[in-house]
């Protein structure tokens, strides 16, 4: 029986949102191409869409690996190169790993988790989806009139004399998908904190939803300080104002401040989400309940607050003084507590545990060590004396792909393949999962490792031509980027193959205790028949579910004992 089936004298303890009714059975296919509020669907086509441009932000990487692993121009134009360069970062980010992490898993998961039938603002979510359509085709606009070629900060002066139309594009690519950002963060701060239902206490509510609820907070914040900096650019480029002119009085620095008081917090808007799902993947494969739940969730609203000052550590060699060196060195030697915590706890959840090593575990695990090393380094280039010599090398490039796509990418992966069966109805292929892992596994590290080598031996990044004697590394890790690029194949086809002809999925495959497994797989269109029983709490495994665990209950039986025992 759905909300809208319920008699009057008993109402849904959450109403539908407006705008959310009058709906068909069950969405048919060609509804996730058109305009529509339900939460579920605009998750899938957030991810489908990320997942687009992750396939066009790939390719641009392999034809720079191509073009590195000879230190001649014998692949690419340099004026191409540039233009890969720029764009692959920007679609990295604001086109893969924001919107799949924030819009894709969030906006699906988050009503879920919180016996919710929608988002709270439906309309409003679906019109910060689109603005990710628009702001592809302002990006491939600017592929029309040459690209953006100053590097995806676009730092002026540079920014302000290559290419100006392709950069304005780029501005305009960057402000709507900010704007999308900016209205999604909304959104879910609103949804949790208003449409969580009433048996759910603070201290009940899925880790994953404390990390969307520190993500929302750090992008309201963050978010529009990038775009005065680009609205400015955009001025300076078009109008012949003077904000970063120096010529005219302006401020280069002043831009790299506005800039990076965004894309520094970008990081931790690309990874909290990720750690929100590093903490349900462990705990619930590894059948105990989660260490410290207090600490990992207020560790990402400590990662939200002591993230908006460290900004200048990317900032070290722009004549910053040496009182402010200091400051935000400190500063970003103390966000490392609150990440260190999360590592601490996963570990901790793992050690002892009755571990299931399917392949969203391993994409945990592998993102456990591959980010544990990636901030390692970059607590190093947190420190000034040693920053000076190696920023703007390829160190750098090396420290933050392991913390990225050795983090975010690897934590997306183990969220596909956790859900797949929640999302699809159907479960994916173990085989090619596991084989997905190993070659990205194998891949990342070649590809990446080395770069730090490179870095220290002082290769410079952000160049196509280089010197010789880096020759020998930067085959290995072009040889790297083609195994990455293989790896993608294993991972489409489980994706379609399953999704089309899998075997058919119960609606919680993994025994999890989080509500979204309440309902059936796919979810119904407005989530739940009836309203969800927090029945026990989301990590609760071998406590107050043991008995169930032993007799491996259906949900429905389960839900039936606990009405039984309420009687």
């Amino acid at each position: 029986m759905t909300s809208a089936q319920l008699p009057l004298e008993s109402p849904p303890a959450t109403p539908p949102p407006s705008g959310h009714h009058n709906h068909p059975e069950k969405w048919e296919w060609y509804h996730y191409f058109l305009y529509n509020v339900d939460h579920k669907v605009i998750g899938i086509q957030y991810l489908v869409t990320a997942f687009f441009f992750y396939l066009v932000a790939g390719l641009m990487a392999l034809f720079m690996r191509a073009e590195l692993a000879t230190p001649n121009p014998d692949v690419l134009d340099p004026n191409v190169y540039n233009t890969l360069l720029t764009n692959h970062g920007t679609m990295m980010i604001f086109f893969w790993v924001v919107p799949a992490a924030i819009g894709g898993f969030g906006n699906y998961l988050v009503p879920l988790m919180i016996g919710a039938k929608d988002m709270a603002f439906p309309n409003l979510n679906a019109i910060a989806f689109w603005l990710n359509p628009i702001a592809g085709i302002f990006i491939g606009i600017s592929f029309y009139f040459g690209g953006a070629q100053a590097g995806w900060t676009s730092y002026p002066p540079l920014s302000l004399v290559t290419n100006n139309l392709g950069q304005s594009f780029w501005i305009l690519t960057l402000i709507t998908v900010g704007t999308s950002s900016i209205l999604g963060a909304l959104n879910f701060l609103v949804t949790i904190y208003k449409l969580k239902i009433p048996d759910m206490r603070w201290d009940e509510l899925p880790l994953f939803c404390w990390a969307m609820v520190a993500t929302s907070l750090l992008a309201l914040f963050s978010t529009p300080v990038l775009a005065i900096g680009l609205i400015l650019l955009f001025f300076d480029i078009n109008f012949g104002t003077g904000f970063f002119r120096p010529e005219m009085g302006g401020d280069v620095v002043v831009y790299q401040h506005l800039f990076w008081f965004y894309s520094h917090p970008a990081v931790y808007l690309m990874i909290l989400p990720i750690f929100g799902v590093m903490s349900e993947i462990v705990s619930t494969h590894s059948r105990k309940p989660i260490f410290g739940y207090k600490a990992i969730a207020y560790s990402s609203l400590a990662i939200c607050l002591v993230g908006l000052v460290v900004w200048v550590h990317h900032m070290f060699t722009s004549g910053t003084p040496a009182w402010m060196r200091m400051f935000f060195s400190i500063a970003t030697l103390i966000v490392a507590v609150p990440t260190g915590v999360k590592v601490f706890s996963w570990v901790a959840t793992l050690w002892g545990g009755k571990i299931r090593l399917v392949t969203p575990l391993l994409f945990a695990v592998g993102l456990l060590a591959m980010f544990v090393f990636g901030g390692l380094s970059g607590v190093t280039l947190g420190t000034p004396a040693f920053d000076l010599h190696a920023h703007d090398t390829y160190y750098v490039v090396g420290h933050f792909h392991y913390v990225l796509f050795g983090g975010s990418v690897f934590g997306l992966y183990g969220a596909i393949y956790h859900w797949f069966p929640k999302i699809t109805g159907h479960m994916y292929n173990e085989t090619l999962g596991r084989i997905h892992f190993g070659l990205t596994f194998i891949g990342t590290n070649l590809t990446f490792l080395p770069m730090h080598n490179l870095g220290l031996a002082g290769m410079p990044r952000r160049v196509a031509l280089y010197d010789p004697q880096f020759e020998d590394l930067n085959k290995l890790c072009t040889y790297g980027s083609m195994i990455l690029g293989v790896s993608i194949l294993p991972f489409l086809i489980n994706m379609i193959w399953s999704w089309g002809w899998g075997e058919p999925a119960p609606r919680n495959p993994w025994r999890a205790l989080t509500l979204e497994w309440q309902t059936t797989s796919p979810p119904a269109i407005e989530n739940f028949d009836e309203d969800p029983i927090v029945w026990a709490g989301p990590y609760d495994y071998g406590i107050d579910t043991q008995s169930f665990e032993e007799e491996e209950l259906s949900v429905d039986e389960m839900l039936a004992e606990v009405g039984q025992e309420m009687k």
